[in-house]
């Protein structure tokens, strides 16, 4: 019995050691998601105040892989944008999970869910995964929505041949910021390796 009863506080330790490592992960990716958008979004404000949405797109072209990859670099997670509808076949394709995830946002984002509330984590052998949604906000439609003027029309198939991200209305889930971080000792009670 006494083996017993210390097994059970072992695995009761366990798991509250795995959700705070959880909470951890989910406060770090949180962070990097925010400043991967604040470092992008004042650039795309100031491309736009200085020539539209053509100039917007020609800097989102250039910088957002660039602050990605130097966020990836710096912090050791794997960044990166995707869509259901990606802007840039090259690195925004979602795998099966984001994919599936994109689509609960989709339906989550239907049934009136609120924005911060949009997101998903998830503890994986050998990993940490965290998707937080992107909402199309006013400043994004000049490049993302329905009326596209014929200059940004050139443009984006000047940037990106095989864009599908258009059509979008405010509030609508663009797509999301996708965060994997490698793990090491992350097997246990709850996850499988």
């Amino acid at each position: 019995m006494r083996l017993f009863l210390i097994l059970i506080i072992q695995l009761l330790l366990a798991g509250v050691a795995l959700a705070d490592q959880r909470t951890l992960l989910r406060n770090e990716a949180s962070a990097l998601a925010s400043e991967f958008v604040g470092q992008l979004k004042p650039q795309l404000k100031q491309a736009m105040t200085e020539g539209g949405p053509v100039r917007a797109i020609e800097v989102c072209a250039a910088v957002a892989p660039g602050i990605a990859d130097g966020l990836s670099a710096r912090s050791g997670w794997q960044i990166r944008r995707v869509s259901l509808r990606q802007r840039n076949a090259s690195r925004a394709v979602p795998d099966p999970w984001e994919r599936q995830v994109l689509e609960e946002f989709d339906r989550r984002q239907a049934a009136a869910e609120a924005e911060g509330e949009l997101y998903r984590d998830e503890l994986q052998p050998a990993r940490y995964r965290y998707l937080r949604a992107q909402i199309t906000e006013a400043l994004c439609l000049a490049c993302h929505g329905e009326d596209l003027s014929p200059a940004v029309i050139d443009a984006l198939e000047q940037y990106y041949p095989d864009d599908l991200a258009r059509g979008y209305a405010l509030g609508d889930v663009r797509g999301a910021i996708s965060l994997i971080k490698p793990l090491q000792d992350n097997c246990g009670p709850e996850i499988e390796c």
